[in-house]
């Protein structure tokens, strides 16, 4: 597959989705405490050559809030000695501000039409890709994703609402009731996740190391 260079994503996308979506003939964890954040961010990769279009990755992380996407997407990637690409990151690369600044300003289907572009720069490139907790509910992302092996990274609401408790860059969280607020999104994401994905596993007490081997035991079976 190849794209052009530079350019908005959002330029790119819709080429993106109609060259990655299935033709008709196609179709038929023992460490410390796990933690979101308990590993730095990693995407110097594409920082330096963004536009740069690789192998597809190797897989894809898809999962709410405070599931560990991040923490595991970057043990997967060091393993594999691949690099790791989240496009979060990649979203604040290219805005120029944080990703829940962007969401705040836009709003959240301003914000979701951005996303897909940076999620489609984010699928042409190698390694591991790590996606936003709610990329899945743009139908292009989803769309984008039926070529790609997709693992999802799966929390309770309890756990994850108790890991993301004190972040406060998750406007996506914000309300009156936080935790409600976080069953709510889960409940209305849990179905998208199941469709795009082929593999589930659960990150609560359990540590990294294992939900790793998991892992790559279904990357080295797929």
């Amino acid at each position: 597959m190849t794209t052009q260079t530079g350019g908005a994503p959002v330029d790119i996308v819709n080429d993106l989705v109609d060259e990655l979506a299935p033709k008709p003939a196609e179709a038929e964890k023992e460490s410390t405490s796990f933690e979101e954040n308990d590993a730095p961010s990693a995407t110097e990769l594409v920082a330096a050559s963004p536009a740069m279009v690789y192998a597809a990755p190797r897989v894809v992380l898809v999962g709410m809030p405070g599931a560990g996407k991040s923490t595991i997407g970057r043990r997967i990637a060091s393993a594999l000695n691949l690099p790791i690409v989240d496009s979060d990151v990649l979203i604040e690369q290219g805005e120029g501000k944080a990703c829940g600044e962007v969401y705040a300003q836009l709003g959240e289907e301003a914000f979701r039409e951005l996303e897909v572009g940076y999620v489609a720069r984010a699928l042409a490139t190698g390694g591991v890709v790590s996606l936003g907790g709610g990329a899945v509910v743009s139908k292009q992302v989803r769309t984008l994703l039926q070529r790609h092996t997709v693992v999802w990274i799966d929390v309770t609401a309890e756990e994850g609402i108790r890991r993301t408790a004190e972040d406060a860059s998750r406007p996506v969280l914000d309300g009156d009731d936080r935790q409600q607020r976080y069953r709510d999104l889960m409940e209305q994401r849990e179905p998208l996740y199941r469709e795009v994905s082929s593999f589930r596993v659960r990150t609560d007490e359990r540590p990294p190391q294992r939900v790793v081997a998991e892992i790559l035991g279904f990357i080295d079976e797929d």
